[in-house]
Order: C-alpha cells, then sequence, then structure tokens
C-alpha cells in the first residue's frame, strides 16, 4: 500500500501570516535540536539529535528505521525500541519540524530594527535604546518605585550599582529581552489605544499626531490580529524540515549546504555555550 499524496495547491485562496506563539513553535515540533552536527562524515548518516536527526525529523529510508532492525511498510508507525526513530515513508523529511529551546529569551530583529520598529512605536522608546537594552549594553528601569528614577530610564553598568546602593529593592531594573518582555506584558492595548486616540484629539502638534498615529496603527493591528505583542520574544526558535535545506554530496566530494544550516548551527553552539555558562552561574 502507498501512501496517497494530496496536492491541495489549488484550495488554497489566501494565505494568513501572523506571529507564533511559544505554544504553537513547540506543537510544530517532532523534537528538540540540541547538537550543531548534520550527518557523520566517514558513514554519511544523520547525526543523532543534529540538525538531520532521524529521530526528530523522519527515516532517511523509506520504510526503514536507522538501525535497520525494522524494514518495510508492514513496520509503519512502529517506533524503534533501539534508534528511537518511527518508520514511516522519507518524504516525512519534507514535513517535520524541530525546535531549538534558547537558554534565554531573544527579541525578534524585524521587530525592533525594521523601519518603523514595531516595538519601539509599541513601547514608546527609540530604537537605539530598545537595542542597548536588549543587547545587555544598559538596564531599564521598569519599576521607579519611590525613587527619583524614571520608568524606561536607562541606566549604564555603573548607573545601576550606585543606584542599587543607594535606593536597594525600591526600584525594578532588567536588561535583555526579558526586560522587553516585562515592559511588553504591563501594556494594557485595549485602554493604551484609547489614552493615545484621546490625546491624539486633544493635540495641535503635527509631529506629535503623525507619533500617536504610528504606535495607534501597531497598537490596533495587535488587537485585531488576535496576536499577542509579547509573542515578537521567542523562547524557542522552530528548525524547518532538513529536506528544505539539503546537504548535498558533489563529485568533488565536497559538501554543498543551505546557508540556514550554517545559521543553525551557529546558534545552536551559542546557545549551549550560554546554558554551559548558566549552569556554572557564571557572572553577568
Amino acid at each position: 500500500m502507498i501512501e496517497p499524496v494530496y496536492d491541495k495547491v489549488n484550495d488554497i485562496g489566501a494565505v494568513n501570516i501572523r506571529l507564533a506563539s511559544p505554544t504553537d513553535i513547540l506543537s510544530w515540533s517532532q523534537g528538540e535540536v540540541r547538537k550543531p552536527e548534520t550527518i557523520n562524515y566517514r558513514t554519511y548518516r544523520p547525526e543523532k539529535d543534529g540538525l538531520f536527526c532521524e529521530r526528530i525529523f523522519g527515516p532517511e529510508r523509506d520504510w526503514e528505521c536507522a538501525c535497520g532492525k525494522y524494514k518495510g511498510i508492514k513496520h509503519k508507525g512502529i517506533i524503534c525500541d533501539r534508534c528511537g526513530v518511527k518508520v514511516a515513508h522519507s518524504r516525512v523529511r519534507r514535513e517535520r519540524m524541530g525546535h531549538i529551546n534558547l537558554a534565554a529569551p531573544i527579541v525578534h530583529i524585524w521587530f525592533f530594527k525594521a523601519m518603523p520598529s514595531r516595538l519601539g512605536n509599541l513601547l514608546d522608546m527609540k530604537t537605539t535604546h530598545l537595542e542597548r537594552v536588549i543587547y545587555y549594553q544598559d538596564y531599564l528601569v521598569i519599576e521607579p518605585g519611590d525613587t527619583p528614577l524614571k520608568e524606561k530610564q536607562l541606566l549604564g553598568e555603573e548607573e545601576y550599582r550606585l543606584a542599587r546602593e543607594r535606593y536597594g529593592d525600591e526600584f525594578k531594573a532588567d536588561m535583555g529581552a526579558d526586560a522587553i518582555r516585562t515592559m511588553i506584558n504591563r501594556l494594557e492595548l485595549n485602554s493604551l489605544f484609547d489614552e493615545l486616540k484621546e490625546e491624539y484629539d486633544n493635540t495641535r502638534s503635527k509631529q506629535k499626531r503623525a507619533s500617536l498615529i504610528r504606535r495607534l496603527k501597531i497598537i490596533r493591528t495587535v488587537i485585531r490580529s488576535g496576536n499577542k505583542a509579547e509573542w515578537m520574544v521567542l523562547e524557542a526558535v522552530p528548525v524547518i524540515p532538513p529536506d528544505l535545506r539539503p546537504l548535498v554530496l558533489l563529485e568533488s566530494g565536497n559538501f554543498a549546504t543551505s546557508d540556514l544550516n550554517d545559521l543553525y548551527r551557529r546558534l545552536i553552539n551559542r546557545n549551549n555555550r550560554l546554558k554551559k555558562l548558566l549552569d556554572l552561574n557564571a557572572p553577568e
């Protein structure tokens, strides 16, 4: 019996692009990619837990597990107790996705670097200020408490240390994507939209009105789309199927590979390095 292949391209009327929630990303995934390796260059077989792992993405050979214990369509759907690969047709390697669990959350670059900056308009912050917080250069004051500090004020390392010595735990400040996500979570978008609309109606300044329109547009878009603004901060990165980023053996004996594999490899290496540092309680 051959599995039917359905061609539903003509049935698609439109494509809707939206933000993926952390739950969405994990629901697409068949497993976590933990290692940066692609294949073993002696056996030419995918490395376990790597970017081409058969346990995550499916078998390379039709109806055969990685170790060869199960062969043939009669074993369809069986998960091998030795190699952990589910017996299926090799075309599943064009469909199955994986994911990379991040040691620390990151802000999607499209939403703070692309102009106009979506995050900048949402939080009413300059892109340069966002960048300094996201890249761990400055602290962002989240709750000033009973101190002279102001919400969304930036503090350098020395300023933060002096403020801690002077005010102790009276204020809350953080850096990196965690700080941005906390600020986003504090927003009540419907209330904020009404406040900004009222401010727009009461202001005469053209420059101020233009700024308010930009903020109102992004807030309205987020509300209407059903997305949550905090999804601009990623906790996991989806890994697309391996057959969409293939590794091709050339006649010369070298391999040609998609640039995506190099980007994924770099991300996994840095992520694993950060995990080790966090496990060692290394100073920031």
